[in-house]
């Protein structure tokens, strides 16, 4: 394993003469948050916390780290669920939370400028109070833009309107030398050579350090109706979405439920569901300019449900009766994480037509080795969140079946040509699964990659692809 040069009470000395000393956190001024991520299940403190307000303070950093071999973690909000954000090697963590200015909104081209801390709620407030809208839409909406760009987040909207990255026109970064650079621009197209910004997007803060992000934006759709379609069998309702997609009536969203998470997110928000008596549900959204234009979508959408079983159609056609919906579908990770001590996930991503497949052997797996086993996701794209939870299990049986429901459910997502992460990443935590699932030569290609970015290997070090 590689050396890095553990922080001193010089090093800090040193970076306080040109970073403000009350912003410089050290050995127990730390707090306990930053030893890991949202699952916590992988703990490791940093020497030094520095919580920046410019690209210039990441670039005089970064240079630092580099000269002196020092391990640097890139840090949001701490949402991520892989461990991506923490500290492996301890060394230096550069938390963004204070770079969280929006910058310009651009009305001409459509564009929006943020530093990396703006919390994704607070972006798309932002552009919806003028007008306009950011369609990417991670469950967890207080996680920093820097975070979804590290991640290529996807969320529920990605099956109409795309991922993070179909959102991201240019980035300037700080590369692990303290180089500045722009990659990409505000122009819609671009053919000039490689796409160094597309590389970063996705890459966990382990290619270049994100200071500043030109995003795309839409005009905001004037109107929006959900459906909530309840199905005697999640087999019904899984299958009925490749036929919705066929019927070409483009929902925004379309995500799968069951029963028995509903049930998880009424008792931790204290408040009723409209619907918690089948077994199975869709939960479809369609937006546009005009109610007319959106009924001509969902009426055809309503009759293909019923028709493949559905045992009603509830339409929500109001933001009041919308929102408490949504709202329960936004609590499901939270709900889930309240109802057991510790727990790990799985968001693999199949091809929409094998859900079905993937979530009837999950129910299988979880009868077979007898531990809770909780799922839903995202129907329209194939993406999967899947929750192991340990409950009262004695630490050697969880972790023996925790590893057992991992191999086993990453062997069927690749049985199924999946992949090993639809949007949460890899970061720490399944890096094992990753380099079981990918070629060898594609391996190869990533690490050549990180060589040509991070010669020294100091950022974010043992995640993603790394040894």
């Amino acid at each position: 394993m590689m050396e890095y040069k553990q922080i001193t009470k010089e090093d800090l000395d040193i970076i306080a003469g040109f970073m403000d000393r009350e912003r410089l956190l050290f050995g127990e001024e730390i707090n306990e948050e930053y030893s890991h991520d949202e699952l916590a299940s992988e703990k490791s403190y940093p020497s030094l916390v520095a919580r920046v307000t410019s690209t210039e303070e990441v670039s005089k950093l970064m240079a630092y780290a580099n000269e002196h071999h020092i391990a640097v973690t890139p840090r949001g909000a701490g949402t991520g669920l892989v461990g991506a954000s923490v500290a492996v090697e301890h060394g230096i963590m550069i938390d963004t939370t204070l770079m969280n200015h929006v910058l310009e909104l651009d009305e001409e081209n459509l564009t929006l400028t943020v530093e990396p801390g703006v919390l994704l709620m607070e972006l798309r407030n932002y552009v919806e109070e003028r007008g306009f809208y950011y369609p990417p839409d991670p469950g967890e909406k207080s996680a920093t833009i820097g975070g979804n760009i590290s991640t290529n987040a996807g969320g529920m909207t990605a099956v109409k309107y795309g991922v993070t990255r179909d959102y991201v026109r240019s980035l300037e970064v700080v590369l692990a030398d303290g180089t500045i650079m722009q990659l990409g621009g505000k122009v819609v197209k671009n053919s000039s050579g490689y796409d160094l910004k597309d590389m970063v997007i996705g890459s966990e803060g382990t290619l270049a350090f994100v200071t500043k992000a030109i995003l795309k934006l839409l005009p905001l759709p004037k109107k929006s109706v959900s459906l909530l379609v309840p199905f005697p069998t999640l087999e019904q309702a899984i299958g009925t979405v490749p036929l919705i997609i066929q019927a070409k009536s483009v929902p925004t969203a379309i995500e799968f439920m069951e029963r028995e998470v509903i049930l998880d997110a009424e008792e931790y928000l204290g408040r009723k569901f409209p619907d918690n008596q089948a077994d199975a549900y869709l939960l479809l959204k369609f937006d546009g300019n005009t109610m007319e234009e959106i009924a001509s979508y969902y009426d055809e959408t309503a009759q293909i449900c019923l028709d493949q079983g559905a045992i009603d159609i509830l339409i929500a056609d109001t933001e009041e009766r919308s929102l408490p919906v949504w709202k329960t579908r936004g609590a499901f990770l939270e709900a889930i994480k309240a109802s057991t001590s510790m727990m790990d996930e799985v968001d693999v991503v199949v091809p929409r037509n094998k859900v079905n497949a993937f979530v009837e052997f999950v129910h299988q797996l979880r009868q077979e080795i007898g531990i809770r086993i909780k799922s839903f996701g995202h129907a329209g794209d194939g993406n999967l969140h899947v929750y192991i939870l340990r409950d009262d299990l004695p630490e050697d049986k969880w972790q023996d079946l925790l590893g057992i429901a991992m191999n086993r459910m990453y062997a069927k997502a690749h049985d199924l040509r999946g992949q090993v992460s639809g949007e949460h990443g890899i970061g720490l935590v399944k890096k094992p699964y990753l380099n079981e699932s990918l070629p060898e030569a594609s391996l190869v290609l990533m690490r050549g990659i990180k060589k040509v970015f991070d010669p020294n290997n100091i950022l974010n070090p043992h995640k993603v692809c790394q040894a």
